[in-house]
């Protein structure tokens, strides 16, 4: 198993989420983050933004479907045909173990 997080813009979060979710990935998790990327912020005129708001997006997939939800995840978080700095970044790493609180039982 994979865990894939993805940092994408806030108004691309709906479209991702609406991706996985055609693509038969429905359980996701978000969360509202703030950071900067190698732009280093944002400056308009005077003003000087050091972290933008971005929003996080974990998902817990089958090794084999690693290339198909990274693919739909940047074609679906991707500003304009070619992209733009400040899309984010995905960052893929093994799962190790995985437990359901509830019951106590660790999945397969």
């Amino acid at each position: 198993m994979l865990m894939i997080r993805a940092i994408v813009r806030p108004e691309k979060s709906d479209d991702v989420l609406a991706a996985l979710m055609d693509a038969g990935f429905p359980a996701v998790t978000k969360v509202a983050v703030f950071g900067r990327g190698k732009q280093r912020g944002l400056k308009i005129g005077e003003v000087h933004y050091d972290e933008l708001p971005k929003e996080l997006l974990i998902v817990v997939i089958p090794d084999k479907d690693k290339d198909f939800v990274v693919k739909t995840i940047i074609e679906s978080a991707r500003t304009g045909e070619k992209g733009s700095f400040g899309d984010g970044k995905i960052f893929v790493t093994p799962v190790q173990e995985v437990y359901t609180v509830s019951s106590g039982v660790k999945e397969v």
